[in-house]
């Protein structure tokens, strides 16, 4: 019991990294105060011109990611096991616009463009397994047996994006560790009675920012994104004490067009021994409920 409560725990105290990574964009662009922004160790996304010309990624890696990990389903069940009913919206900030078409949307309208769901700002929400492992020393690559897909994480800012793609371009770099990173003056984001967890038994986040998008949708009962939407997400790695290895990824979608604010979440996967499991599914499109 005192393993399993273990572990809820630490899964508990790292979802809350999204609402830290959701103030630290408040912070950062322009949203909180001058004191704020004067005192705040937060770091942005962006890089200097050193840190351009700085390559990291496998020889400089803190954690080790690679490996089969599986999807644990504890939040937002009926959003994702099964296709939500038409017109059930909850939990994403959509507009009038996107709201428009969702509440019109029918599993007939993605016939023959079942991979609609199955983007980069939406697939990590699916069941099922990731796959990840180096594609070069630079380039880090996350399978999906969802729909069969492929995402590459690139360290080096000069790779060329290519044509907007359903997975984007997406470009990643190590972060700070989180005690180091948060300052006292916004530590207030984490829940009462909780605190940071222990700097031993948490990794250095793998932060990304994908972009370069083609439309598409954040859930599979067509409530949309845009080709200007930029998804970002941090890779946390947790080992608790009976040896399990556990990655929180943290998401934050931006959109313009189809969102009245960012959508924020938090997706748990569980390291498996081997990749004995995997079994990769096509793209599909279901009724609702189903």
């Amino acid at each position: 019991m005192k393993t399993i409560f273990k572990a809820v725990l630490a899964i508990t105290i790292l979802n809350s990294s999204a609402a830290i990574h959701a103030q630290e964009e408040t912070v950062t662009s322009g949203g909180g105060s001058a004191e704020a922004l004067a005192t705040s160790s937060l770091t942005d996304f962006e890089l200097g011109d050193e840190q351009m010309d700085a390559v990291t990624g496998m020889s400089s890696a803190p954690v080790d990611l690679t490996g089969t990990w599986v999807s644990i389903v504890n939040e937002d069940w009926r959003f994702r096991m099964v296709t939500p009913q038409i017109g059930d919206l909850a939990n994403i900030p959509e507009n009038e616009v996107s709201r428009e078409y969702a509440m019109n949307w029918t599993p007939e309208m993605d016939q023959g463009n079942e991979c609609r769901a199955y983007g980069a700002p939406a697939i990590m929400h699916e069941p099922g397994r990731i796959k990840i492992s180096w594609e070069d020393d630079v380039t880090l690559k996350l399978e999906l047996d969802a729909g069969h897909q492929t995402r590459y994480f690139h360290f080096d800012p000069n790779v060329e994006s290519g044509a907007p793609s359903r997975q984007g371009h997406s470009f990643a770099q190590w972060e700070s560790p989180r005690g180091a990173q948060v300052a006292a003056e916004v530590s207030n984001v984490v829940p009462i009675g909780m605190q940071f967890p222990r700097p031993e038994m948490v990794s250095n986040a793998l932060q990304v920012v994908t972009n370069n998008l083609i439309p598409g949708y954040l859930r599979k009962n067509g409530i949309q994104h845009s080709g200007q939407t930029e998804y970002r997400e941090y890779f946390n790695l947790i080992t608790i004490a009976n040896g399990t290895s556990w990655l929180v990824v943290d998401g934050i979608v931006e959109d313009p067009v189809y969102l009245s604010t960012d959508w924020v979440t938090s997706m748990n996967f569980k390291k498996e021994p081997d990749d004995s499991k995997w079994n990769p599914q096509d793209c599909f499109v279901t009724n609702p409920g189903w």
